[in-house]
């Protein structure tokens, strides 16, 4: 197969959830080059269920890539020979999806004769950041803050991972699209929740901060949970819709928005401050609620903390995070995956090594 260790250039896919994607970038001299992404959501047919169906998802993933992958060729002014390496995120998310653009990259590799390699989909997240033109060097902390998943992520280098906080029930993009629902806006709810808060006073009304108890006693310091936030949003609105004739859903909206990027913000200064680490990354979706960045930005400069943020558009899913992931894990000596690896569904980040075993997992 071929491998030129100088220059590499990957062709990327994600189809983890609904969204379809596929990239080209480059690493030479240690710089990562984006040279093509494109993505076609599908948000709009998912909304009329009010959330994603999976055999719709992984039909239109099956539609998309062809002509993403095109696209992306032609944008880089490549043809498959230029191509080095093909990676595809393999874990975690929906079976179905993750087959189709696993199957996919399998099969290029196979025509073309380059390497896969398969990508945990947080490890594509964590290494969204280095997409920026301010990248954050080891080791550091990241909130890890999406549609299925909030959870802080000590970094010590590639592949070197430990969870030090996690949500127990629903993570914030869930909380978001959940509440969204309740106060009749669209889906996906993150981005319809911003566009009311706009309007709204966000300290008009009291939300809990959610804590998780320990079974000795106290709270897990920097754990999340949105459950009980949920359930206060129900009952206020319940309350509100006996007195009022019309609920006032901006300041719902911006209510509920500053309540969950306060306990975003608090708890991942304090798990940094209790670690003594001076740099915080912040990626995944809900990074990109503005609200949301720039109250993390206002705290960390008050703490001395330097924030390194995602750039907005790589926030949500993206063929192009999976990328910077396969380049960087070529970068610390990994080949190629299994040609015969699967997927799964829930792989915990802290097993992602096993994806580059000489025996495929699963």
């Amino acid at each position: 197969m071929r491998y030129n260790p100088n220059v590499q250039t990957v062709l990327s896919l994600e189809t983890s959830c609904d969204e379809s994607a596929a990239a080209i970038l480059r690493l030479e001299g240690g710089k990562l080059q984006l040279l093509a992404s494109f993505i076609a959501s599908q948000a709009d047919t998912h909304a009329q269920w009010g959330g994603v169906v999976p055999e719709m998802a992984s039909r239109m993933h099956l539609e998309a890539l062809p002509c993403l992958i095109r696209d992306s060729l032609l944008e880089a002014d490549l043809d498959m020979n230029g191509i080095d390496l093909i990676a595809s995120t393999v874990a975690p998310g929906l079976n179905g999806a993750l087959m189709v653009g696993s199957i996919t990259a399998r099969t290029l590799s196979l025509l073309h004769r380059v390497p896969f390699l398969g990508i945990h989909h947080l490890e594509g997240h964590l290494a969204s950041v280095f997409l920026s033109d301010n990248s954050p060097t080891f080791p550091y902390l990241v909130l890890l803050v999406s549609g299925g998943h909030t959870e802080l992520i000590y970094v010590s280098g590639i592949g070197k991972y430990k969870l030090m906080g996690r949500s127990h029930d629903d993570a914030a993009g869930e909380a978001f699209d959940k509440v969204a629902r309740l106060l009749d806006l669209g889906y996906p709810g993150g981005p319809e929740i911003q566009k009311c808060a706009l309007n709204g006073n966000p300290f008009k009304f009291s939300l809990p901060k959610g804590r998780v108890s320990r079974p000795e006693g106290g709270f897990y310091p920097y754990d999340f949970s949105f459950s009980g936030l949920k359930t206060a949003m129900l009952r206020l609105v319940q309350s509100l819709e006996k007195k009022e004739a019309e609920l006032p859903v901006p300041d719902l909206a911006a209510s509920f928005e500053q309540i969950v990027a306060e306990v975003l913000v608090e708890r991942s200064l304090k798990c940094a401050h209790d670690l003594g680490v001076n740099t915080l990354v912040m990626v995944g979706g809900v990074a990109s609620n503005l609200r949301l960045r720039d109250l993390m930005q206002t705290r960390a400069y008050e703490s001395s903390i330097s924030l390194h943020l995602a750039p907005q558009p790589f926030c949500t899913d993206n063929a192009a995070m999976i990328g910077a992931a396969a380049l960087f894990r070529l970068e610390c000596g990994v080949t190629a995956s299994p040609i015969d690896l699967g997927v799964s569904a829930r792989l915990p980040l802290e097993k992602a090594d096993c994806l580059y075993q000489k025996q495929a997992p699963f």
